[in-house]
């Protein structure tokens, strides 16, 4: 992993372990679109205690995806990868854990986390085709989550305060603790 990915990830975990996370409004919805509210403020009461190691490393190696190539059904870096795809490979080589399925069967697994208490390696999952649970990501802190977007991008970062998919979050999911 380069040092400059590995320097990101450091800072990202620090302040995301701190939870000195800021969530903002999410934008205005489109017209007769189903928008779910975008997380607020969370407060900084320690709901959840800090991310286990597992979980700490699959934001690391989630990180070192950022910029693989899109594959529709797509589940390991060297085809390319979908949104399911990536955090299944990266669930089972960064923790061990056997995590398959579409977003949706992934949605239906895990423990629900309250949007104000996220922590780096919770999964957050989107309504991106007016289909519920159509879109996953994972959490990396600070706000941000990666994930594998579509047939025209790379995995990358985006955040859950602003933009496209501010106004598309439905609920984040656990499978740590």
């Amino acid at each position: 992993m380069p040092a400059l990915t590995i320097a990101a990830a450091s800072s990202t975990l620090v302040l995301g372990g701190c939870g000195l996370l800021s969530f903002s409004q999410a934008p205005a919805p489109v017209a007769g679109e189903r928008v779910a509210t975008a997380p607020a403020r969370p407060a900084l009461s320690g709901a959840r205690p800090a991310a286990p190691e597992k979980a700490q490393d699959v934001v690391l190696y989630a990180l070192g995806l950022v910029e693989t190539g899109y594959l529709f059904g797509g589940k390991n870096p060297e085809a390319g990868l979908d949104c399911s795809g990536m955090v299944s490979y990266v669930f089972d080589k960064a923790a061990g854990l056997r995590i398959a399925g579409s977003a949706a069967d992934i949605a239906q697994r895990g423990r629900t986390v309250d949007a104000t208490a996220l922590r780096p390696g919770d999964l957050v999952f989107f309504n991106t085709r007016n289909r519920p649970y159509s879109h996953v990501g994972i959490y990396i802190g600070d706000g941000r989550f990666v994930h594998a977007p579509n047939s025209n991008g790379k995995v990358r970062t985006e955040s859950l305060q602003s933009g496209w998919f501010a106004a598309r979050f439905e609920e984040a999911r656990t499978y740590f603790d």
